[in-house]
């Protein structure tokens, strides 16, 4: 092993030389670069190595490279590269290639070797780095993606770019990312093709020797790669997000209409292509004249919104599900948010805002209907009731606490959203008692979730109004007798429950000399693997571990 070290020692001594020679390091810098690698080298001869030290040594080895580089910005010498950088570049892949292949799983490694070629111009090494990570990691279509990016982007290669994408594709036939950015890739080579058309036209140079198919250029093969991928998978989302990609360039005009004529045409039984379409009438572009005056462009948006509901409504005639009718409600929400806004301008241009404020309360009462509408369809729809809920919010209802209460009928065990939703309306719209008595109604709850939750509120909520003293007297009179009642009915199994009774007791507002007893009771009360999980995790609490 002293042999191997001392020999790769003496293989450093021309650069180091070169380093001393021409002013970038002293004899004394020299000597300890000298005695750290000597320690490094010794630990990647062990018998045993670990990954740590194969780690430090790349590390150091790299800063050597960043203080060669402030050097000579320094002293403005810009000389012999091939002999000082070219050798330590050559020995950082070296031993990121003796690591990769020791610890071949570890992909975080092996991604760590591809950021520094691509840092030190390593160009030609990162395609190898690629190719032997791939061979490893077939499974991973985000390291596919990775590869041909680079081929794209760092060695200029499109047909390399192409070869990794259908290699990706082989080992990973229906995979959504891989299509998108198989579709993006041959988009951008077009685009490039393009460019450089141009450059050569406006310089005017004979193309005879450049190959510029008409057809590569118009999106062909951006084309082929979108037939093939919606014939694989025939979801409306995955048509949409091509059809988003095909709009970032301008030349796809065509191919945009082709893909959007499929949509139309073979996706009209799924709510995405309703809520895409209905949401396009927003983007259209109005009158060139009408946009001039302020009152011309907000009648444009009113009109492009009526277009847009008409959308949905004829959505939610053709396609009634659920998911359809949440895009709507979704949508008149979003709408309905952005609408409020306008009261602000009302000590600027009161008859202005006056006018615009009618048309808001027009809409939202309209938004508000759709609502109700959509959950007495869908009762049990968490999603649903909370959409209208905020609608309702929105609209300052009077109705609002009844509307809460059938919501948590209908979607009960699932409500965790709902009484999140209640608890934040109220803090914000009810009085301090109201308030209390829907957390209280809420530890009462017998779905786990919801109580835990409330729990937690209750105490954030109490010491938040009230400071320390309230949050304690909370914990004392109302939390203990929470956990009391929950045990009860669950004590037997979930040793967790009682694990958070300690910590409370734990706690600033807890008495820790209670939890002796609460432990006690745990080993009694609770039965088969309950007990051994409940003594792990004890012995991490009181570690700190947990």
């Amino acid at each position: 092993m002293a042999e191997i070290v001392q020999q790769r020692i003496e293989d450093r001594i021309p650069e180091l030389e070169q380093l001393e020679r021409v002013g970038l390091f002293t004899k004394k810098e020299v000597k300890s670069i000298i005695k750290r690698v000597t320690a490094l080298e010794y630990k990647l001869h062990r018998l045993i190595v670990n990954k740590e030290d194969f780690i430090a040594y790349i590390q150091y080895e790299i800063n050597v490279l960043e203080l060669i580089k402030k050097r000579r910005a320094h002293i403005h010498y810009q000389f012999k590269r091939e002999e000082i950088e070219y050798p330590i570049i050559h020995r950082i892949n070296s031993i990121f290639k003796r690591a990769t292949n020791k610890w071949k799983d570890d992909v975080q490694l092996w991604l760590s070797h591809v950021a520094f070629c691509k840092k030190w111009a390593t160009k030609s090494q990162i395609s190898k780095v690629f190719s032997a990570m791939l061979a490893i990691h077939p499974d991973k279509p985000a390291l596919w993606i990775m590869a041909a990016k680079s081929e794209l982007e760092d060695r200029n290669s499109s047909e390399s770019a192409r070869h990794l994408f259908l290699r990706a594709l082989r080992f990973h036939p229906n995979d959504k990312k891989v299509y998108q950015e198989y579709f993006r890739m041959e988009l951008l080579h077009c685009e490039k093709l393009r460019k450089q058309k141009i450059q050569l036209e406006q310089a005017q140079m004979d193309l005879g020797e450049y190959e510029f198919s008409p057809e590569i250029l118009s999106g062909k093969l951006a084309e082929v790669v979108y037939k093939d991928a919606t014939g694989k998978i025939k979801e409306a989302e995955f048509v949409i997000s091509l059809l988003n990609i095909a709009a970032i360039f301008d030349f796809t005009k065509d191919l945009q209409e082709s893909i959007l004529q499929d949509l139309q045409t073979n996706y009209t039984d799924d709510s995405s292509t309703w809520d895409f379409m209905a949401k396009r009438e927003l983007e259209a572009p109005g009158a060139g004249e009408e946009l001039q005056t302020a009152k011309g462009r907000a009648s444009d948006i009113n009109r492009r919104e009526e277009r847009c509901c008409q959308v949905y409504e004829e959505g939610v005639k053709s396609l009634n599900t659920e998911p359809m009718w949440t895009c709507y409600v979704a949508f008149l929400l979003e709408r309905m948010k952005r609408k409020t806004n306008v009261q602000e301008l009302k000590e600027k241009v009161r008859e202005k805002s006056l006018s615009l404020k009618c048309q808001w309360l027009q809409y939202a009462e309209g938004a508000a209907s759709v609502a109700m509408t959509a959950t007495q369809r869908y009762s049990q729809s968490v999603t649903m009731w909370s959409l209208s809920l905020q609608t309702l919010m929105e609209l300052g209802s009077r109705d609002i606490g009844r509307c809460f209460q059938d919501a948590l009928k209908h979607v009960n065990p699932k409500s965790l959203p709902l009484w999140q939703l209640q608890f934040e309306w109220s803090k914000a719209n009810q009085s301090a008692e109201e308030t209390e008595a829907i957390l209280k109604r809420g530890l009462l709850s017998a779905v786990p979730a919801v109580a835990m939750e409330m729990k937690e509120c209750y105490l954030d909520w109490s010491y938040s109004t009230g400071g320390y003293k309230k949050a304690r007297k909370t914990f004392t009179s109302n939390l203990r007798d929470y956990y009391e009642r929950v045990l009860q009915e669950f004590g037997t199994s979930d040793e967790d429950l009682w694990l958070q009774y300690i910590r409370e007791e734990l706690g600033p507002l807890g008495q820790p000399e209670n939890c002796g007893k609460i432990h006690w009771r745990a080993m009694k009360f609770l039965e088969g693997e309950s007990v051994e999980r409940f003594v792990s995790k004890y012995a991490l609490l009181q570690t700190g571990h947990l």
